[in-house]
Formats: C-alpha cells, structure tokens, sequence
C-alpha cells in the first residue's frame, strides 16, 4: 500500500512534470491518473502556486497552469585571460546552490568545458551566458559569435562537409589542438545531461536521454544559419547519473582511459542516402585505432550494404583483431547483413 506522503510526492512529480503539456486539463488528467478527486488535486496544485513552482490564470472553467522560470542572461567578452571558473563562479553557481551535489557537479563540469570551447577555440569576440530554472528543470545556455564549431573541426581536418565533421565529434578523442586538449570534453558532457545540443551554422545536433537510461535519442536536423555556435545543456534537478558512473562507462580497466566509444551509424547518412560503400564505412572506421571497444549504434538505420558491413566487420576487424566492435539497435536487414559478413571471416 502507498503511504500518503509518497503518494503526495508523486502526485506534485506528476502535476510539475505534465503542466507544460496539459496546462488546462491537468486536474483531470491526475485526477484520473491517481484516483483521487478533483478537489484534491486542486488542494495540491494550490500548493504548488503558493510555493512558486507554478502559476494559475484565468477563472475556474478555465483555469491554465504553467511551470515559473527564471531567465538570466549575460554577455562577457572573450580574450585570452578568460578563465572559465570565474565564469562559473560568477554567473551560474549562485543560482544553482540548493542543487544536489551530483546535479551540481555535471553542471560545473558542463559550464567549463564549453566555456573553455569557446575560449581556446571559436576566435569569438563576445558569448553570451544563459540560465533558465524551472521545478522540473536547469537548462545552461554557452553561445558565441566565432567561427561555428563543425565549421572549425571541418576545416582543421579537411572534412568533407559540416555532418562530416559531427560523426567524428561523436566518437571522441578529437581535437584541433591535440598538445593542449583531449578532445574529450563534449563526448562526456553530452552524456551527462538529460539533453544536449549544439547549434551552429546551419546544423543543429542534439541528444535526449530516453526511459532515465541509457538510451539516447539523437536528431539531427538543418536550420537557418546561426552565425556562431550555440550549446544548450539541460538536466533535471533530480538527475540520479553521476559524474564518476559517465566517466566510468567509457573507460576499461583502472583509471579515466577513455577507451570505450559510442557511435550513431546514422550521422553517417546524408538526406536520403543509404549506407552501402566501402568508402561511407571507412568514415565511419576513422580514428577507431584510438580505442579498444566501439560500440556502433544503428538506430534509424534501416538497411545496410554488402561492401559497408564487409569493411568494418570483416576487413577492419581481421586488421584490428585487438579492437572490438559490437552493435545494437540493429534492424533484422541490418543484422542480417552484418552476420553475412562476419561468416566470411569464420
């Protein structure tokens, strides 16, 4: 049987996290949801109104709730001396201090990764700093007037194209200043948060955590040109992920060696192209020496050619027999495709 304390803490979860989505049927929404009554559920969304979380308009037939935020908002010029725990320090900690200390620490680590991006590598003039909280939410805003990330990256290794250029930003362990930067710091940051984007030029690129979990839900999509780049961070409050399981899930063996990666197979797509050449697998095998587990998802990917899965799984693989690659998320045509490959091998 559920307590009534635990049963009020998931009625005020629900209410919180429904309100943008059902402003004006909520109540009966929750009402149906828990088998409660009506009146208590407006007892609980009165309390949430008293407490700030929310705000109620209109008259009783009509009544209209949303989520309260707060919008802060700076622009700091960028120059060399800029360190980026002053700009931590200074615009986003003394707002964010009731926070859990694992929410706090993904958000430090966020905050300073990408300012430090910004820093050392968009040739900006001036960013611009972003903080928006809700009850259910803290969504951190990095922006710059530079050069646009997937433009850089594309351009410092002669990639083909902006799309070219956030495959290779997915795996990791890459950096167009290689003495001074892993090249890690947006491969673990955007798998901290619940949600992560980076628009810049024309091309936005986000990732949401799905179920809690693990799973990722990533999109990819063209919009009008940002002139700069842009980073939107977004976590709960009640975020359970920690730094130390993040850092430990790419890593083998003692220590922080960043040796696992993850890839999605579909950023090797363009519009409507399938993946069936040997040369569209060699992109995808670039820099796979850099680690010693690879994990290829293949999500939204429906169909593989012959040539693509003999490359990697047969020709790269017999090459590399100290790297393993493994998949998930394989459709059956895909799945079938790639145990044709691996039988040749056998």
């Amino acid at each position: 049987m559920v307590s009534k304390s635990h049963q009020t803490e998931a009625i005020r979860h629900f209410l919180l996290s429904n309100v943008e989505e059902h402003p004006t049927d909520l109540a009966r929404l929750t009402s149906e949801k828990f088998g409660v009554s009506r009146q208590t559920v407006a007892q609980h969304l009165r309390s949430l109104v008293r407490e700030g979380l929310i705000q109620a308009s209109g008259n009783t037939r009509a009544r209209h709730y949303e989520l309260v935020e707060s919008n802060n908002r700076v622009t700091v010029p960028v120059h060399e001396g800029l360190e980026e725990h002053i700009v931590w320090r200074e615009h986003f900690a003394p707002f964010l201090s009731d926070l859990p200390e694992s929410v706090l620490s993904i958000c430090q680590h966020g905050v300073l990764e990408m300012v430090n991006n910004v820093v050392s590598h968009s040739e900006a003039e001036r960013m611009t700093l972003g903080l928006i909280r809700s009850a259910i939410q803290v969504q951190m805003l990095v922006q710059d007037d530079g050069v646009g990330l997937f433009n850089k990256i594309r351009k410092a290794f002669g990639l083909d194209d902006a799309r070219h250029a956030l495959l290779e930003l997915s795996k990791g362990k890459m950096s167009s200043d290689p003495d001074n930067h892993t090249g890690e710091g947006i491969f673990f940051t955007s798998r901290m948060f619940d949600n992560f984007g980076i628009y810049s030029g024309t091309l936005f690129y986000g990732r949401a955590r799905e179920n809690g979990g693990d799973d990722w839900l990533i999109e990819v999509e063209e919009r009008p040109d940002l002139g700069g780049t842009m980073v939107s961070m977004s976590i709960s409050p009640t975020a359970v992920q920690t730094l130390r399981e993040v850092f430990d899930s790419f890593a083998s063996g003692d220590g922080y060696d960043f040796s696992r990666t993850h890839v999605p197979i579909k950023l090797a797509k363009y519009e409507r192209e399938q993946l069936l050449s040997r040369s569209q697998a060699r992109r995808v095998l670039a820099r796979f020496e850099r680690f010693a587990e690879v994990l290829l998802d293949f999500s939204d990917v429906d169909i593989i050619g012959q040539a693509f899965a003999d490359e990697i799984f047969r020709v790269f693989q017999r090459e590399h027999p100290e790297i393993t690659i493994s998949r998930a998320n394989a459709s059956p045509a895909v799945e079938s495709m790639i145990a044709r490959a691996e039988r040749k091998e056998s």
